[in-house]
């Protein structure tokens, strides 16, 4: 049954890649919707209630992806498919890089105001502060850190746990965008989802900065300054996760991230991650490549892990009841 999971991941990203996001009645979407509507009868703003709201969402949505599951138990053919379908679905990377080459096309063309406007696509910062540097690095980091959460990590969680696994990630990742925020209404409601998903990114983010290394010199950047920037500068990062892959893609594009980072809710002022040139257009559309580069072999990583993990499994099975 491996050989389905691992199959079923690679088409998945073939879809994502081919296909898009969904056009219409996009999972995710409704996801989005249900847990707004669940927040609007449980919200308190203490931490048991924000912790009730995101039990059932997630918990839900495993408990929908083991009854998928199911339906491929006896069957290689159908596990494909079906994790295919679930891969594509939550998958976030085709649209990311649509979203990062259009960014730097406007910035390249100079057309701030267009760059402004599509900047919420990518992240959460606040545009009207920003010029044509502060916009070209708040589109690397957001590429950077996309590419692990939406990218790495649910291929990940694939890989080890199936569809229940893709499912239940893009479920604890969407609720901490929608409530896992600092600010007056989410600071405690919206804590039980925002340390899962620190949780549910420990090891991917570090995946996603090994294959960033990896991946740096296919884009022309260097390897041994992505490794040696991710291991010096990601634990100065606020984020247990977002800074691994960050500090990566600053190494490997040796450029400076971090620094003041503006949002609707008040400003950050965050380490510097690397000792490069500020970024600008052309360093958005290498990042946008360089992504593609770590979806590409996260792919190829993840299968792998789906075949070989039955077979561990037994192993450790063998030498515990030896």
């Amino acid at each position: 049954m491996s050989l389905g999971r691992a199959v079923g991941l690679v088409l998945g990203v073939a879809a994502d890649a081919v296909l898009g996001d969904p056009k219409r009645y996009h999972p995710v979407a409704g996801f989005g919707r249900a847990a707004a509507a669940l927040e609007r009868r449980l919200y308190r703003d203490h931490r048991p209630a924000g912790a009730a709201h995101t039990a059932v969402l997630v918990g839900g949505t495993v408990l929908a992806g083991v009854a998928v599951e199911r339906l491929g138990r006896r069957s290689p053919v159908v596990q494909a498919l079906t994790t295919a379908a679930a891969t594509w679905v939550v998958l976030g990377g085709s649209s990311l890089a649509d979203e990062g080459t259009a960014m730097g096309r406007e910035l390249d063309g100079g057309d701030l105001d267009a760059a402004r406007n599509r900047l919420p696509n990518l992240c959460g910062r606040e545009p009207r502060t920003l010029d044509t540097l502060g916009l070209a690095k708040a589109t690397v980091e957001s590429v950077a850190e996309n590419t692990s959460d939406a990218v790495v990590a649910p291929l990940f969680w694939g890989a080890v746990a199936g569809v229940p696994g893709l499912l239940g990630y893009r479920a604890v990742n969407t609720l901490d965008a929608m409530i896992g925020h600092r600010n007056e209404r989410y600071r405690r409601f919206g804590w039980a989802a925002a340390r899962l998903d620190d949780v549910a990114n420990l090891l991917p983010s570090r995946l996603a900065a090994l294959l960033t290394t990896a991946g740096a010199p296919v884009v022309g950047g260097s390897a041994g300054e992505a490794w040696k920037t991710w291991r010096r500068d990601a634990a100065a990062h606020p984020s247990p996760n977002a800074g691994q892959v960050e500090a990566a893609f600053a190494g490997a594009l040796e450029v400076r991230l971090g620094g003041r980072t503006v949002y609707a809710h008040g400003a950050e002022d965050r380490p510097v991650l690397g000792h490069g040139r500020n970024p600008d257009a052309g360093h958005v559309t290498r990042a946008v490549e360089l992504s593609r580069v770590v979806g590409a072999s996260a792919a190829a990583v993840t299968a792998v892990i789906a075949l070989v993990r039955p077979r561990l499994r037994r192993a450790v099975r063998r030498r515990t009841s030896a």
